[in-house]
Order: C-alpha cells, then sequence, then structure tokens
C-alpha cells in the first residue's frame, strides 16, 4: 500500500458556497468540472498517484457531518489558513497546537457542517 488514503469526498448542502469556503480559506482554487454527470469541485494535487479529494454536490446519500472522519489538509501556513476561517464563514473548533513531531494541527468547521483538520 502506497498511500492509506488515495481519495476523498466532502459532501456539501450548498456546493457554491462550500466551493467559495475552500477557495477562500486554502487560498488556492479547486478545479470545477462534470464526471458522469455531476458536478464537482476537485482539490489541487501536482501529480497523479497523489492523494486528492473533492466537493459533492447535495445528495440524499452524502450528508456533511461534524462527527466521523477527519481528514486533514496539508497546508503552507497554518495561520495564514486560520485568519481566513471565519471570515469565509467557518468556525475555528481548535486552534493551532504543536505536535509532537516537527508541525502543527487545528481543526476547523466549513460553512456545511464539516469539521477538517488543518496540518
Amino acid at each position: 500500500m502506497r498511500n492509506a488514503i488515495s481519495w476523498f469526498d466532502i459532501p456539501t448542502l450548498d456546493f457554491e458556497r462550500a466551493l467559495k469556503f475552500y477557495n477562500t480559506v486554502l487560498g488556492v482554487p479547486l478545479r470545477e468540472d462534470v464526471f458522469m454527470g455531476q458536478k464537482l469541485a476537485y482539490f489541487p494535487m501536482e501529480q497523479k498517484g497523489e492523494v486528492g479529494g473533492d466537493l459533492l454536490p447535495p445528495s440524499k446519500h452524502n450528508k456533511p457531518s461534524r462527527t466521523g472522519t477527519l481528514v486533514y489538509f496539508s497546508v503552507d501556513n497554518i495561520d495564514d489558513v486560520l485568519a481566513r476561517v471565519e471570515k469565509a464563514g467557518g468556525k475555528i473548533i481548535e486552534h493551532k497546537y504543536p505536535l509532537g513531531i516537527p508541525g502543527f494541527k487545528a481543526v476547523i468547521e466549513d460553512t456545511e457542517g464539516n469539521v477538517v483538520g488543518l496540518h
């Protein structure tokens, strides 16, 4: 197994609102596309084989949640990202804290009610 994770989906209640939130907070544009008739927004990947993911439009099968699996985004500057969260309509759940290994973590809630981590 090369990576423990290969792909993730983040469900939305309001696709456009969620897209605006992640574009603003992460500071990079998500790529919008249609796959099998469904509009999606893809998180950046530099090359094939890296872990990737997308935002899903509202669906009866996928609902945003504060509980369950927690996905962590790798960000260049956690302070810059945290500074944009509340302005973009999200909430800071756990402020930046040091890890026992080099680096920091934080946890935020997006506009849809999903909780994601920053690393």
